[in-house]
C-alpha cells in the first residue's frame, strides 16, 4: 500500500511540472487557413454535441437508478404480451436521434469540409511539389525553377541529452519552405523511397508522400508567420527527425527569397542524411 501511494505522489508530480505540461494544449493550434478552420469547427461541434449527449445518457442514469431502487418499494415491470406503442417509441427514437446526429449535423459539416480540402475548381496560384526522402524533404517550385532541400539541424548533443534542448528540439531545419500569404497553393507530394506523409498542423492538412505516386492538396494561409509540423507516417528509424518548417511572409518578401534561390547554386541530389551529420552537411552547403 505504502508503495502504491509513492507511486502515485510520483506521478501526480511529475503530471504538474512545468516541464511536462510545457508542450500541452487543450485544442488545435491556431487555425491559419480555411481548412483549418473548418476542422476546428467540426471538431468543435462533435465535442459539443457528444458532452450534451454524456450528460443527458448519465443523468437519465441516475435518475432511473435513484428512483427504481428497490428500497424505494419500486417493483420490476413485466414485459410479457404485446408489445406496446409505448415500448417501440423508447426502441426507436434513439436510433433516429442518432441518425439525425450523424448524418445531418455532423454528415453536412463534415462533407464541405472534405469539398474544401479536395477543392479542385479553382486554379493555384502557386504549384509546391513535396518529395519525402528517408530522412528529409525537398521542395519544388516547378514554374518557377527552384529546388532545395530541408533537413534537420538540431544538434545531435541535444537528441543524446548531452545538452539542453532548444526551444525548437526537432522542430528546426537548415532551408524552410517558404510561401506567400494569401495566396492559393496547390501542394503536390511524392516520395523517393518509402511513404512520409506531410503534415502542418496550423494549416489542417496532411498528406500521405507515397512512392509512384502524385497526391495533391490545396491550402490557402491567412496570415504570416513561422508554421511547423512533422512526417506523420512511420518511415523508417529516423522518422522522428522530419520536421517541416514553413515560412509565410508577405508577396514582396517571396519575391525576394525567390529571386535570391534562383541565383544560387542548383540543389545537390537528395541522399539519405542521418540527424548525427546533419550539421556537417549544413557547413557544406
Amino acid at each position: 500500500m505504502r508503495s502504491l501511494c509513492r507511486l502515485g505522489w510520483g506521478v501526480l508530480l511529475a503530471l504538474s511540472s512545468v516541464a511536462a505540461m510545457a508542450g500541452y494544449a487543450f485544442n488545435f493550434p491556431e487555425p491559419v487557413t480555411p481548412i483549418a478552420r473548418e476542422t476546428l469547427h467540426m471538431h468543435n461541434l462533435v465535442m459539443v454535441v457528444i458532452l450534451i449527449l454524456f450528460f443527458l445518457v448519465f443523468g437519465l442514469l441516475i435518475y432511473s437508478f435513484r428512483t427504481h431502487r428497490k428500497d424505494a418499494g419500486y417493483k420490476a415491470g413485466t414485459f410479457t404480451g404485446p408489445v406496446n406503442r409505448k415500448q417501440w417509441l423508447w426502441v426507436l427514437s434513439p436510433f433516429a436521434l442518432l441518425f439525425f446526429i450523424d448524418y445531418v449535423v455532423f454528415g453536412i459539416p463534415a462533407l464541405h469540409a472534405v469539398i474544401m480540402y479536395e477543392d479542385t475548381k479553382t486554379d493555384a496560384e502557386m504549384v509546391v511539389k513535396v518529395t519525402g526522402s528517408q530522412w528529409l524533404w525537398q521542395y519544388e517550385f516547378p514554374a518557377e525553377g527552384v529546388s532545395f532541400t530541408s533537413r534537420l539541424t538540431t544538434p545531435r548533443e541535444q537528441i543524446d541529452n548531452g545538452a539542453a534542448k532548444g526551444e525548437h528540439y526537432l522542430l528546426e531545419v537548415d532551408n524552410p519552405l517558404v510561401l506567400p500569404v494569401g495566396k492559393k497553393i496547390r501542394f503536390i507530394t511524392t516520395s523517393n523511397d518509402v511513404i512520409h506523409s506531410w503534415w502542418v498542423p496550423a494549416f489542417g492538412v496532411k498528406r500521405d508522400a507515397v512512392p509512384g505516386f502524385l497526391r495533391e492538396f490545396w491550402a490557402t494561409v491567412e496570415k504570416t508567420g513561422t508554421y511547423r509540423g512533422q512526417c506523420s507516417e512511420l518511415c523508417g528509424k529516423e522518422h522522428g527527425f522530419m520536421p517541416v518548417v514553413v515560412n509565410v511572409v508577405s508577396q514582396e518578401e517571396f519575391a525576394k527569397w525567390l529571386a535570391s534561390k534562383k541565383s544560387a547554386a542548383p540543389a545537390a541530389p537528395v541522399a539519405a542524411v542521418e540527424p548525427a551529420a546533419t550539421a556537417v552537411v549544413a557547413k557544406a552547403q
